[in-house]
């Protein structure tokens, strides 16, 4: 077993723990020996299930279902389970011990899990960083797992994820309190033995170019708050009124890429009177063609919406035209154009939909480079920033759009006659 899973977990292996909370940086092997482990021991405890939770519930297909089958084949025992995606699940054939998926999207479903045989003592929350409130956690933490165990059992919930802020609740509650019941760990790629030397270059390069995306995707520390691009945001969904509808419309923005970068689009609702931003969704993939990419954007239903895509890339925007995306524009560049985008979007206050875990991920680290000055003006790490890049290109055209209020008196600029029925439509330009 150690030579499967190699240095540095022996404490996490055997914690019992009622809190298990493991910060680590990519690549130091935390989410596939949790996965390793929790295989494990399901072999070894009768009787033992297990609640896998992320944010959003279609994002284990990729992740945690298939980080926990890889570890089933990783320790030879693929056979004696069976693993199904309809409903997700996975099954200890033996004794029929499960291995349950759910998502916070879906509270009710979460909250009402059972199992057919045996007791639900485990819970792995991955991602943990995604989950927004400290509430949410708590609807969780006090129905799963209930009731009594029995020996050799115990409770316990496992939390891995990476520290992007130190602002977060997961900080303040398990990392600054101490308590008898929680274990905390904090691991990163320099334990990782199985990583080769293209694998260490990239973390070497990201230390030279930029030290605070390092500090936490190669170190795996807390990330602070200050130097941030973008320092007014958090995740979460703005509460709308139905009076308010009509003050929302939506923008998208698209950023190239392909075998270094990947390719970035989001989807946002901007409100010009009161300042706000609601980044609702994103696409975020190396390796796509722009045959990949207007398939996509169909799928998603945004094929007739209005997108500001790079325009240094004008062979691509003619090509997604002819793909069928016919309201793709060029991106406005000029000078300080970078600055100027930033400066305008600075203005609102940004609220980011928990499924859109890339842009979470990126505002959390795009930072001023104190060594690069435009006229004077510290500018951006020119890294990481592809969905930023996309959202500021689509921010273009939220300065033609002035929203009104509800009696229908414009707070000036240009009126678009956005309506209610627009709202629900899709918000559409």
């Amino acid at each position: 077993m150690s030579q499967i899973v190699g240095n540095g977990y022996d404490d996490f292996w055997n914690c019992q723990k009622r809190y298990r909370v493991l910060k680590g940086g990519k690549g130091s092997k935390k989410s596939t020996t949790t996965a390793l482990n929790f295989i494990y021991r399901i072999m070894k405890y009768k009787d033992s299930n297990l609640l896998v939770v992320r944010q959003i519930m279609n994002t284990h297909r990729d992740s945690t279902f298939a980080q926990l089958r890889w570890a089933q084949e990783k320790l030879g025992v693929s056979a004696l389970w069976l693993n199904k995606v309809s409903p997700m699940e996975m099954t200890y054939l033996p004794t029929g011990q499960k291995i349950l998926f759910r998502g916070f999207d879906d509270v009710l479903k979460l909250a009402s899990t059972t199992v057919p045989t045996g007791y639900l003592c485990w819970v792995w929350v991955e991602e943990a960083y995604e989950i927004a409130r400290e509430e949410d956690f708590e609807k969780l933490d006090l129905s799963i797992p209930r009731g009594k165990i029995p020996d050799p059992l115990f409770k316990q919930t496992t939390l891995t994820f990476n520290p992007w802020s130190e602002a977060h609740w997961l900080k303040s509650r398990f990392f600054d309190r101490k308590s008898d019941n929680t274990a905390v760990f904090s691991t990163n790629y320099l334990i990782n033995e199985f990583l080769d030397e293209t694998d260490r270059k990239v973390f070497e390069q990201m230390k030279e170019k930029n030290r605070r995306r390092y500090e936490v995707a190669g170190l795996g520390n807390w990330g602070v708050a200050e130097g941030l691009v973008f320092e007014n945001w958090e995740v979460g969904i703005p509460e709308i009124a139905r009076e308010d509808e009509h003050l929302w419309k939506s923008f998208f923005g698209l950023d190239y890429g392909y075998t270094n970068d990947p390719t970035a689009f989001v989807a946002f609702k901007a409100n010009t009177r009161d300042k706000l931003i609601y980044i609702y969704d994103e696409f975020y993939k190396k390796r796509m063609l722009n045959c990949d990419i207007a398939e996509e954007i169909k799928r998603r239903g945004y094929a007739k919406e209005r997108i500001r895509a790079d325009c240094a890339e004008p062979k691509s925007n003619d090509d997604l035209k002819r793909l069928g995306i016919s309201r793709i524009m060029p991106s406005v560049k000029g000078r300080d154009s970078i600055l100027n985008g930033i400066s305008k979007i600075c203005e609102y206050k940004i609220f980011v939909d928990p499924k859109c875990v890339n842009m979470i991920r990126e505002l959390s680290s795009y930072v001023y480079d104190t060594r690069a000055r435009e006229n004077g003006m510290l500018l951006p790490v020119d890294e990481n920033n592809h969905l930023c890049d996309a959202l500021r290109y689509a921010f273009e055209d939220v300065k033609f759009f002035k929203a009104s209020n509800s009696n229908g008196e414009e707070s000036g600029g240009m009126r678009l006659g956005i309506t209610g029925s627009d709202f629900k439509k899709g918000w559409s330009i």
